[in-house]
């Protein structure tokens, strides 16, 4: 499988943005066939939260949609400090009103819970209270698990929420989204990186 046959995931990339929520995900999309790119507000270099200096490979104002098979947007200091990463959730918006998937970890849940998108979608975050802050009005619709994806409706795309505690479930929802493995090999990716289940590993290697 070549680097490009399975399409484009674009990685929300900004200054704190928090590296280590993401690392399981793209690592093993990319392993799997996937292109990850990654979109600042624009082409600027950033720099994570570990200190890395991150090159963005397009603009915001650049990413379509329909060249996108999930938008990612990882935890940041800026999610709760102002606007500066509001066009991230608006992107977002758009991505969904047009069928493609979010996933959103850490604080992007509290960015995507003050532009609406939470509302009426099943969702989780850190804790119910960290979204509540925030003034939405989807608490009914907040879910007590590590991780969750909410099916979409009416042609919009499916969301991911996950707390900043969760980058392995976050990937498997990720996983189970894009359908990188069947239901079997899901289990035991989990179980391997989540519970160091070493017999998980033949499972994988399809033995």
């Amino acid at each position: 499988m070549t680097s490009s046959s399975a399409g484009t995931v674009h990685l929300a990339v900004y200054d704190t943005f928090a590296d280590w929520e993401t690392g399981y995900a793209t690592a093993h999309l990319t392993q799997n066939g996937y292109t990850v790119r990654t979109v600042g507000l624009s082409r600027e270099p950033v720099t994570t939260m570990g200190g890395l200096r991150v090159q963005p490979d397009l603009a915001l104002d650049e990413l379509r949609p329909q060249d996108s098979a999930l938008l990612i947007l990882t935890g940041a200091a800026s999610w709760d400090t102002g606007e500066t990463l509001a066009p991230f959730a608006r992107a977002a918006r758009t991505c969904l009103d047009a069928g493609v998937p979010v996933a959103a970890i850490c604080g992007a849940t509290a960015g995507l819970a003050r532009e609406g998108l939470l509302d009426d979608r099943a969702h989780t975050s850190a804790v119910s209270f960290y979204l509540a802050a925030t003034g939405y009005a989807g608490g009914e619709r907040y879910v007590e698990v590590d991780a969750v994806t909410d099916p979409g409706a009416d042609g919009t795309g499916r969301l991911i929420t996950a707390g900043p505690t969760e980058p392995v479930a976050f990937a498997r929802e990720v996983f189970g989204l894009l359908g990188v493995y069947d239901a079997k090999k899901l289990d035991a990716w989990y179980r391997l990186f989540h519970d160091s289940d070493a017999s998980a590993y033949e499972v994988l290697q399809g033995e």
